[in-house]
Protein backbone atom coordinates (compact mmCIF):
# COMPACT_ATOMS: atom_id res chain seq x y z
CA UNK A 1 0.00 0.00 0.00
CA UNK A 2 1.67 3.31 -0.92
CA UNK A 3 0.91 7.29 -0.79
CA UNK A 4 2.77 9.35 -2.79
CA UNK A 5 6.65 7.46 -2.14
CA UNK A 6 7.84 7.24 -5.43
CA UNK A 7 11.63 6.90 -4.97
CA UNK A 8 10.21 3.66 -2.68
CA UNK A 9 8.12 2.04 -5.17
CA UNK A 10 10.05 2.34 -7.86
CA UNK A 11 13.10 0.23 -5.74
CA UNK A 12 10.18 -1.98 -4.64
CA UNK A 13 8.95 -3.07 -8.21
CA UNK A 14 12.31 -3.10 -9.74
CA UNK A 15 13.30 -5.91 -6.69
CA UNK A 16 10.74 -7.42 -6.72
CA UNK A 17 9.75 -7.60 -10.21
CA UNK A 18 13.05 -9.30 -11.17
CA UNK A 19 12.31 -11.86 -8.37
CA UNK A 20 9.07 -13.19 -9.25
CA UNK A 21 7.58 -11.71 -12.44
CA UNK A 22 5.85 -8.28 -12.67
CA UNK A 23 2.68 -9.84 -13.37
CA UNK A 24 2.50 -10.90 -9.91
CA UNK A 25 2.81 -7.43 -8.38
CA UNK A 26 0.10 -5.61 -6.79
CA UNK A 27 0.21 -2.28 -5.45
CA UNK A 28 -2.86 -1.06 -3.34
CA UNK A 29 -3.24 2.82 -3.98
CA UNK A 30 -4.28 5.09 -1.15
CA UNK A 31 -5.46 7.96 -3.35
CA UNK A 32 -5.68 7.94 -7.21
CA UNK A 33 -2.24 8.46 -8.71
CA UNK A 34 -1.42 8.36 -12.24
CA UNK A 35 2.70 8.13 -11.81
CA UNK A 36 2.20 4.30 -10.02
CA UNK A 37 1.30 3.17 -13.39
CA UNK A 38 4.79 4.56 -14.99
CA UNK A 39 6.32 3.84 -12.48
CA UNK A 40 5.14 0.26 -12.06
CA UNK A 41 3.90 -0.74 -15.54
CA UNK A 42 3.38 -4.28 -15.81
CA UNK A 43 1.58 -4.64 -12.04
CA UNK A 44 -1.96 -4.54 -10.82
CA UNK A 45 -2.86 -1.44 -9.34
CA UNK A 46 -6.09 -0.96 -6.83
CA UNK A 47 -7.07 2.51 -6.25
CA UNK A 48 -8.62 3.42 -2.82
CA UNK A 49 -10.63 6.20 -2.02
CA UNK A 50 -8.87 8.82 0.27
CA UNK A 51 -11.71 10.73 1.77
CA UNK A 52 -10.95 9.51 5.94
CA UNK A 53 -8.04 8.81 7.49
CA UNK A 54 -9.60 7.77 10.35
CA UNK A 55 -8.30 4.58 12.02
CA UNK A 56 -5.74 5.11 9.26
CA UNK A 57 -3.55 1.52 10.65
CA UNK A 58 -6.25 -0.26 11.84
CA UNK A 59 -8.18 0.38 8.74
CA UNK A 60 -5.06 0.03 6.78
CA UNK A 61 -5.00 -3.88 8.24
CA UNK A 62 -8.19 -4.55 7.49
CA UNK A 63 -7.99 -3.76 3.63
CA UNK A 64 -4.73 -5.29 3.00
CA UNK A 65 -5.77 -8.96 5.31
CA UNK A 66 -8.71 -8.82 3.20
CA UNK A 67 -6.85 -8.20 -0.06
CA UNK A 68 -3.98 -10.60 1.15
CA UNK A 69 -7.09 -13.54 1.90
CA UNK A 70 -8.36 -13.10 -1.49
CA UNK A 71 -4.59 -13.82 -3.08
CA UNK A 72 -3.88 -16.63 -1.09
CA UNK A 73 -7.14 -18.53 -3.12
CA UNK A 74 -4.73 -18.39 -6.28
CA UNK A 75 -1.10 -18.39 -4.75
CA UNK A 76 0.49 -20.99 -2.78
CA UNK A 77 1.79 -17.86 -0.56
CA UNK A 78 1.69 -13.93 -0.47
CA UNK A 79 4.59 -11.67 0.39
CA UNK A 80 3.58 -8.66 1.64
CA UNK A 81 5.84 -5.42 2.56
CA UNK A 82 5.51 -1.40 2.58
CA UNK A 83 7.27 -0.07 -0.13
CA UNK A 84 10.16 0.90 1.41
CA UNK A 85 11.00 -2.53 2.49
CA UNK A 86 12.87 -5.49 0.10
CA UNK A 87 12.95 -8.65 1.36
CA UNK A 88 16.37 -10.17 0.68
CA UNK A 89 17.94 -13.67 0.74
CA UNK A 90 21.49 -15.01 1.14
CA UNK A 91 21.69 -16.86 -1.72
CA UNK A 92 24.05 -19.35 0.05
CA UNK A 93 21.32 -20.41 1.67
CA UNK A 94 18.44 -19.74 -0.49
CA UNK A 95 18.97 -19.20 -3.62
CA UNK A 96 15.50 -18.20 -4.64
CA UNK A 97 11.83 -17.09 -2.87
CA UNK A 98 10.37 -20.98 -4.05
CA UNK A 99 13.31 -22.91 -2.45
CA UNK A 100 12.52 -21.08 0.47
CA UNK A 101 9.03 -20.86 1.16
CA UNK A 102 8.69 -24.52 -0.13
CA UNK A 103 9.88 -26.48 2.71
CA UNK A 104 8.32 -23.92 5.37
CA UNK A 105 5.74 -26.22 8.27
CA UNK A 106 4.70 -22.66 9.05
CA UNK A 107 1.72 -20.53 7.78
CA UNK A 108 3.66 -17.13 8.15
CA UNK A 109 7.12 -16.22 8.34
CA UNK A 110 9.43 -13.49 9.26
CA UNK A 111 12.75 -11.55 8.33
CA UNK A 112 15.37 -10.40 10.26
CA UNK A 113 14.75 -6.54 9.96
CA UNK A 114 17.42 -4.14 9.13
CA UNK A 115 17.33 -0.25 8.49
CA UNK A 116 19.60 0.76 5.55
CA UNK A 117 20.96 4.12 6.09
CA UNK A 118 22.94 6.55 3.78
CA UNK A 119 25.94 7.67 5.53
CA UNK A 120 28.31 10.50 4.73
CA UNK A 121 30.27 10.59 2.12
CA UNK A 122 28.27 7.94 0.07
CA UNK A 123 27.02 8.51 -3.43
CA UNK A 124 23.78 9.47 -4.85
CA UNK A 125 21.23 7.33 -6.27
CA UNK A 126 21.04 7.88 -9.71
CA UNK A 127 17.44 7.00 -11.51
CA UNK A 128 16.70 3.96 -12.50
CA UNK A 129 19.63 2.54 -9.81
CA UNK A 130 18.97 0.22 -7.05
CA UNK A 131 19.67 1.68 -3.45
CA UNK A 132 21.35 -1.57 -1.96
CA UNK A 133 24.71 -1.98 -3.83
CA UNK A 134 24.56 1.81 -3.04
CA UNK A 135 24.08 1.35 0.27
CA UNK A 136 25.90 -1.08 2.16
CA UNK A 137 25.84 0.43 5.60
CA UNK A 138 23.00 -1.25 8.34
CA UNK A 139 22.29 -1.29 11.18
CA UNK A 140 19.72 -4.58 12.62
CA UNK A 141 16.33 -4.18 13.80
CA UNK A 142 13.79 -5.67 16.21
CA UNK A 143 10.84 -3.30 15.24
CA UNK A 144 11.99 -4.11 11.65
CA UNK A 145 11.65 -8.18 11.86
CA UNK A 146 8.29 -8.26 10.31
CA UNK A 147 6.39 -11.27 8.99
CA UNK A 148 6.16 -10.66 5.40
CA UNK A 149 5.26 -14.08 3.84
CA UNK A 150 1.15 -16.12 4.73
CA UNK A 151 -0.94 -18.81 3.60
CA UNK A 152 -3.68 -20.57 4.19
CA UNK A 153 -5.73 -17.28 5.64
CA UNK A 154 -3.03 -16.32 8.12
CA UNK A 155 -3.70 -12.45 8.91
CA UNK A 156 -0.86 -10.11 9.41
CA UNK A 157 -0.42 -7.05 12.16
CA UNK A 158 1.42 -4.74 13.70
CA UNK A 159 4.58 -6.23 12.31
CA UNK A 160 3.22 -9.62 13.23
CA UNK A 161 1.08 -12.12 13.05
CA UNK A 162 -2.97 -11.81 14.29
CA UNK A 163 -3.96 -15.05 16.06
CA UNK A 164 -6.31 -16.18 18.52
CA UNK A 165 -5.37 -15.65 22.26
CA UNK A 166 -5.14 -19.56 23.02
CA UNK A 167 -2.58 -19.69 19.52
CA UNK A 168 -0.71 -16.45 19.91
CA UNK A 169 0.67 -18.56 23.15
CA UNK A 170 2.01 -21.44 21.26
CA UNK A 171 2.31 -20.84 17.02
CA UNK A 172 6.04 -20.97 16.00
CA UNK A 173 7.64 -17.61 15.26
CA UNK A 174 9.48 -18.52 12.24
CA UNK A 175 12.70 -16.26 11.66
CA UNK A 176 14.64 -18.59 9.26
CA UNK A 177 18.55 -17.60 9.52
CA UNK A 178 19.41 -15.43 5.81
CA UNK A 179 16.17 -13.98 4.92
CA UNK A 180 16.64 -10.14 6.04
CA UNK A 181 13.93 -7.08 5.50
CA UNK A 182 15.76 -4.49 4.35
CA UNK A 183 14.05 -0.83 5.29
CA UNK A 184 14.85 1.61 2.99
CA UNK A 185 13.27 4.89 4.74
CA UNK A 186 16.58 6.31 5.45
CA UNK A 187 18.60 4.93 2.43
CA UNK A 188 18.20 8.65 0.92
CA UNK A 189 17.97 11.71 2.35
CA UNK A 190 16.63 13.22 -0.91
CA UNK A 191 13.82 11.11 -1.09
CA UNK A 192 13.03 11.39 3.09
CA UNK A 193 13.04 14.86 2.45
CA UNK A 194 10.39 14.76 0.06
CA UNK A 195 8.46 11.96 1.50
CA UNK A 196 8.34 13.51 5.20
CA UNK A 197 6.07 16.72 4.07
CA UNK A 198 3.47 13.77 2.76
CA UNK A 199 3.90 11.99 6.15
CA UNK A 200 3.61 15.14 7.86
CA UNK A 201 0.60 16.39 6.31
CA UNK A 202 -1.22 13.43 7.50
CA UNK A 203 -0.19 12.81 10.74
CA UNK A 204 -1.37 15.98 11.63
CA UNK A 205 -4.03 16.78 9.38
CA UNK A 206 -8.23 16.04 10.85
CA UNK A 207 -9.50 12.64 12.39
CA UNK A 208 -8.63 10.27 15.13
CA UNK A 209 -6.18 7.89 15.55
CA UNK A 210 -3.50 8.98 12.81
CA UNK A 211 -0.01 7.93 12.60
CA UNK A 212 1.92 9.03 15.38
CA UNK A 213 5.10 11.40 16.46
CA UNK A 214 7.29 9.59 13.68
CA UNK A 215 5.11 10.73 11.14
CA UNK A 216 4.09 14.46 12.81
CA UNK A 217 7.99 15.34 13.80
CA UNK A 218 9.62 13.66 10.75
CA UNK A 219 12.76 15.74 10.19
CA UNK A 220 13.09 15.05 14.44
CA UNK A 221 12.87 11.60 13.65
CA UNK A 222 15.16 11.64 10.85
CA UNK A 223 17.69 13.41 12.45
CA UNK A 224 17.46 10.99 15.94
CA UNK A 225 17.94 8.30 13.41
CA UNK A 226 21.04 9.46 11.44
CA UNK A 227 22.60 10.68 15.04
CA UNK A 228 22.02 7.15 16.55
CA UNK A 229 23.29 5.05 13.75
CA UNK A 230 26.55 7.21 13.89
CA UNK A 231 26.69 6.09 17.62
CA UNK A 232 27.04 2.93 17.00
CA UNK A 233 30.07 1.03 16.80
CA UNK A 234 30.85 -0.63 13.73
CA UNK A 235 31.41 -4.27 13.46
CA UNK A 236 32.04 -7.02 11.20
CA UNK A 237 28.97 -9.03 9.23
CA UNK A 238 30.24 -12.70 10.54
CA UNK A 239 30.24 -10.81 14.38
CA UNK A 240 26.84 -8.86 14.59
CA UNK A 241 24.50 -11.06 12.16
CA UNK A 242 24.37 -14.09 14.28
CA UNK A 243 24.28 -12.01 17.35
CA UNK A 244 21.35 -10.20 16.02
CA UNK A 245 19.42 -13.42 14.73
CA UNK A 246 19.54 -15.18 18.15
CA UNK A 247 18.69 -11.95 19.98
CA UNK A 248 15.60 -11.53 17.69
CA UNK A 249 14.37 -15.28 17.05
CA UNK A 250 14.77 -16.45 20.53
CA UNK A 251 12.33 -14.33 22.46
CA UNK A 252 9.24 -12.81 20.45
CA UNK A 253 6.40 -10.97 21.51
CA UNK A 254 3.40 -13.00 22.29
CA UNK A 255 0.68 -10.65 23.37
CA UNK A 256 -2.17 -12.91 24.85
CA UNK A 257 -4.50 -10.71 25.41
CA UNK A 258 -4.40 -9.49 21.74
CA UNK A 259 -3.78 -12.33 20.07
CA UNK A 260 -0.52 -11.39 18.07
CA UNK A 261 2.96 -12.63 17.86
CA UNK A 262 6.32 -10.48 16.30
CA UNK A 263 9.33 -9.75 17.02
CA UNK A 264 10.18 -8.02 20.05
CA UNK A 265 11.81 -4.49 19.56
CA UNK A 266 14.97 -4.97 20.53
CA UNK A 267 17.68 -1.73 19.72
CA UNK A 268 20.86 -2.51 17.52
CA UNK A 269 24.29 -3.08 19.36
CA UNK A 270 26.08 -2.66 16.19
CA UNK A 271 26.18 -1.65 12.79
CA UNK A 272 28.02 -3.57 9.47
CA UNK A 273 28.63 -3.56 6.30
CA UNK A 274 25.82 -6.13 4.17
CA UNK A 275 27.85 -8.80 2.00
CA UNK A 276 28.29 -8.15 -1.67
CA UNK A 277 26.46 -11.57 -2.38
CA UNK A 278 22.99 -9.96 -0.33
CA UNK A 279 23.17 -6.35 -1.56
CA UNK A 280 23.31 -7.92 -5.00
CA UNK A 281 20.73 -10.24 -4.55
Amino acid sequence: MVYRDHWALAQWYRHYARHLGAENLFIVAHGADPTLSMLCPKATILPLPRDRLDGFDTLRDTVLNGFQAGLGAVYDWVIRTDADELICLDPDIHPNFSTLLEGQPSDAIFALGMNVAERPGDPRIGEGKAALPLRPAIAFSGHYSKAWAARNGMALARHGIALRPARAARYPFVLPRGVYLAHLKYASRRALNAANEHRREIATGPGRALPGSAWAKPKLTARKFYSDFEALPERPWQDCEPEAWERISTAPQRDLKKGLLRAQNIRPECRTTLPQRILSF
